[in-house]
């Protein structure tokens, strides 16, 4: 498998997250995921260095996500889109 055919493999196996305005604060889309129980422990895992998006580890509790963004955490991946209404 090349490179390629390992980045759509990515694509296909990411949860779609839909957002109803843009940008969001990165803990709030862990906490609204169920990814964590609180917004207090999606900050701790947000400051301790456990997730990333768009491939870099970001440390950002209130980092801005934007339709787009992949956010990567124990082994789940999402990506963002805008909700159309």
């Amino acid at each position: 498998m090349n490179q390629n055919e390992m980045n759509q493999n990515k694509e296909a196996t990411a949860t779609k997250v839909f957002i109803r305005e843009s940008p969001v604060e990165l803990y709030k889309i862990l906490k609204m995921e169920n990814l964590a129980a609180s917004g207090g422990e999606a900050k701790f895992l947000i400051s301790d260095g456990q997730v990333k998006v768009n491939n870099e580890v970001e440390t950002r509790k209130r980092k801005k996500i934007f339709p787009g963004d992949v956010i990567e955490f124990a082994g789940n991946r999402l990506r963002v889109f805008l909700m159309k209404f």
